[in-house]
């Protein structure tokens, strides 16, 4: 058995359009994760300002100053130390950038004219502790992988869609006569399926953590992402979880996606003909729910936000609510990626061995 699954696995990723969907999750991983970081900008408000590397420093810096637990006293700081020094000509001062900082506080402290709005932390964030720190850059690399994930599942699609189908144009004959054509032979696939899908999964996880590492360092991942600036929709998650926590979840849905669309994939390809025909259909299953009209408020989104799309497209799914034991609601992923994956193994399994060879 574990021959078979080895050479199944080694069929899967020699094949060109494997290695090329692989190589496309890796290459936009790196472009996506530079050009964040390029596009850094900052000004201390002072003198120091700069894009880039530059601009995390400057960041970073800006951070270390006010960094721990958010009080009303740092706050009225921050107001002060940031306050516009020309004239807005009307924009609304919760809109101005000068730095991660600036804009996490202007956000939710200022009025229109930049001055402090009056609002105290127990006001904006009730009883929570919320510690401020460097989340600019976490947030960003949860932000890229967002898109990197929908592509890796897209590139599993590519992977799993063969498995079954690829042998129905003729390699049938041979491996459903065989001894253990129709038993350990359809386990092998499968298993190798779910192999190859988890090893891409940990392998991009691992490219994207890493880059992250070098951009940004560290800092930052202990920190709420309650006081993020105002351009990251993280933030809008309505409870006080650190980016670190927010990563963690992010990957794991992420691979709750991948055993999903592995299932549901393995399925599609056992009861198709043809590999095209197993790619789009899986494909159109796999996009299909971000197209219906259901609101994030409408309590059906609880049951639609659990499909594998959702899965990487995390935030909706974990802005639900919070169970009565602390954990959020987006834990359910698990127990429905092992019922899709289960019903996608039994059914391919059982399709392909009880397919009439000529």
């Amino acid at each position: 058995m574990r021959r078979l699954t080895y050479f199944e696995l080694r069929k899967i990723f020699s094949r060109r359009l494997t290695q090329i969907a692989f190589l496309v999750v890796l290459l936009l991983s790196f472009l996506l994760g530079f050009s964040s970081y390029q596009n850094k900008y900052a000004f201390d408000g002072n003198s120091n300002e700069g894009s880039g590397k530059t601009a995390v420093e400057i960041d970073q810096e800006i951070a270390s100053k006010y960094g721990g637990i958010l009080t009303d006293e740092k706050v009225r700081q921050m107001m002060t130390d940031f306050a516009p020094k020309n004239d807005l000509h009307g924009m609304n001062a919760a809109y101005l950038y000068q730095n991660a900082m600036q804009s996490a506080a202007f956000t939710r402290f200022s009025d229109l004219d930049g001055n402090w709005n009056g609002r105290s932390v127990s006001d904006v964030f009730g009883d929570e502790e919320v510690r401020i720190g460097y989340v600019d850059g976490w947030l960003s690399t949860s932000g890229n992988m967002t898109e990197v994930f929908i592509v890796l599942s897209l590139a599993i699609i590519v992977m799993t869609a063969p498995v079954f189908a690829g042998e129905y144009e003729g390699v049938d004959n041979i491996i459903l006569t065989s001894k253990y054509g129709r038993t350990k032979c359809t386990a092998a696939k499968a298993a190798a399926s779910i192999l190859a899908a988890v090893l891409t999964t940990a392998l991009t996880a691992a490219f994207n953590l890493i880059l992250a590492f070098v951009f940004y360092g560290k800092a930052g991942l202990d920190c709420s992402i309650l006081f993020a600036p105002a351009s990251y929709v993280e933030g809008s998650i309505p409870f006080n979880i650190t980016c670190g926590t927010l990563l963690k979840y992010q990957i794991a849905l992420a691979f709750t996606c991948a055993l999903s669309i592995t299932g549901i994939t393995l399925l599609i390809s056992a009861v198709s003909r043809r590999q095209i025909a197993a790619l789009v259909a899986s494909a159109s299953i796999f996009l299909f729910p971000i197209l219906l009209p259901v609101s994030e408020t409408n309590p059906l989104f609880r049951t639609i936000g659990l499909l594998p799309v959702y899965h990487v497209q995390f935030i909706s799914l974990m802005s639900v609510e919070q169970m009565s034991n602390g954990m959020l609601y987006a834990v359910w992923a698990i127990p429905t990626a092992l019922i899709l994956l289960s019903l996608g193994i039994f059914v391919s399994r059982r399709a392909f061995a009880h397919h009439q060879v000529t």
